[in-house]
């Protein structure tokens, strides 16, 4: 846990697997998640069968080099972790992947430890009394 999903428009598996590993070091440089913890649905998008839309939303200009990554975890981390997992995640997506800043676009969901099952249909970190 966390699952991960990355969106990228017009991309090969390299440049995907490049955005895989930043945000996963960037989950564990700042929020210490243990290295074989990685979930990852990474999505390239060709522009025609599927795409991507986006727009200048808060002044930001982005162009064909959008990636939407979406992250759910379990809550209880503090805004200051949060802010430091954005910058982190834009600044390796830039030197593993040549991804401008700007173009990085993050949600993060929480939930809680009920929401989870890893397998074989049991709520692992949150078993039955």
């Amino acid at each position: 846990m966390p699952l991960v999903r990355i969106d990228v428009l017009g991309t090969d598996q390299k440049r995907l697997d490049a955005l895989g590993r930043a945000v996963h070091e960037a989950l564990g440089e700042t929020m210490g998640f243990p290295p074989d913890d990685r979930f990852q649905v990474l999505t390239g998008h060709d522009g025609t069968s599927s795409t991507l839309r986006y727009d200048d939303y808060l002044g930001v200009h982005r162009d064909e080099g959008i990636v939407y990554v979406a992250i759910t975890m379990r809550s209880g981390r503090s805004p200051e972790r949060k802010r430091a997992l954005y910058r982190r995640i834009a600044e390796l997506a830039h030197e593993y992947a040549g991804i401008e800043p700007r173009n990085v676009f993050i949600t993060l969901t929480e939930n809680e430890s009920i929401d989870w099952s890893f397998g074989d249909g049991l709520a692992q970190y949150a078993p039955e009394d």
